[in-house]
């Protein structure tokens, strides 16, 4: 009974405070703060390019941050990453963690149960017998499969389904029971509402809305957060910014009545609404520059900037 209740998932709590991470020509997101209960539903919000997808993978461990701190189950990032990954699992991330299109829905799943018990099984279990790890591995497909809302008998072909005959909703629940397998404290989705319709979409974050009051904290990029949700919103051409879906008043220090970051206001220059895109000391204000001749778009110092996200990622493997 006590190592089964071990095995349950529980959530990860996550803290973020100034945190950010810069590509090569520029900032992929920076300056995000906010807290996440174990168990919290987190959209991290923002148009394609603005460093949604290197936020999730920095907050799961597989991107290095250049600055501030986060914390994930308690373990601190940078230093923690391995620790982090270990309690953490990716659903559908394009070009990271994809899902075969040959493959079928059962071999999908049954691979991923063979890869959990061979790297993340404890000694005794591979030292179980061959009937009893095969029943093991079942068991866990199985919950992964039912708690993902995967209905495997309403499939074309049931679970002989490839993946490209997958509709999007369908892959995206074969993606997340993958990630659960594992029994994860984190679950991280990106992309979650591409290409959904809005019945589809709303089905996805109900699923999403099942994990988290199961336990499980959710990651999720999308394009239009929830209401219900606690947004991360990362702005293209501006500092990354966090706030909770209804912010209280902000404090004389910038932030919100429980701790999280303020949006800055964004001004017509891609500014903060104090007019400075970069390191006034360096050459006066942006206005004054502009007059030199070198414009606020050229100052890209501490901006985050799409080409600043796409680097990143094209580190990770992914162009």
């Amino acid at each position: 009974m006590g190592a089964e209740t071990e095995e349950q998932p529980h959530g990860a709590a996550v803290v973020a405070d100034g945190f950010g991470l810069k590509g090569p020509r520029g900032w992929a997101f920076r300056e995000v703060s906010f807290r996440a209960e174990p168990g919290a539903l987190v959209a991290i919000e923002g148009p394609s390019g603005s460093g949604r997808t290197c936020l999730l993978l920095a907050l799961t461990g597989r991107m290095k941050p250049k600055e501030g701190h986060a914390e994930v189950g308690g373990l601190p990032l940078p230093r923690r990453m391995a620790a982090v990954r270990r309690i953490t699992a990716l659903g559908q991330v394009p070009g990271v963690s994809e899902l075969d299109p040959a493959f079928t829905v059962a071999e999908h799943l049954r691979e991923r149960a063979l890869l959990q018990r061979r790297f993340d099984g404890s000694v005794r279990a591979l030292l179980r017998r061959p009937a009893e790890r095969s029943a093991t591995a079942r068991a866990r497909i199985e919950e992964a499969v039912r708690a993902a809302g995967l209905d495997l008998d309403a499939l074309p072909k049931g679970e002989r389904t490839s993946v490209r005959d997958l509709e999007r909703l369908e892959a995206l629940r074969l993606s997340i029971a993958l990630a659960l397998i594992g029994r994860p404290r984190l679950l991280a989705v990106d992309d979650t509402d591409l290409k959904l319709s809005d019945a589809d979409r709303a089905e996805a974050w109900a699923l999403l809305r099942s994990l988290a009051a199961a336990g499980t904290t959710v990651l999720a990029v999308c394009s239009e957060a929830p209401e219900d949700a606690l947004r991360v919103t990362t702005l293209s051409g501006a500092r990354t910014t966090a706030a909770p879906a209804a912010p209280g008043p902000a404090t004389t220090d910038g932030t919100g009545r429980d701790g999280t970051a303020a949006a800055p206001a964004a001004s017509t220059d891609g500014t903060g609404e104090d007019g400075a895109a970069g390191d006034t000391a360096s050459g006066g204000t942006p206005a004054d520059r502009t007059a030199a001749g070198e414009t606020a778009a050229e100052d890209t110092t501490d901006a985050t900037t799409e080409e600043g996200a796409a680097d990143a990622l094209a580190e990770t493997g992914r162009a």
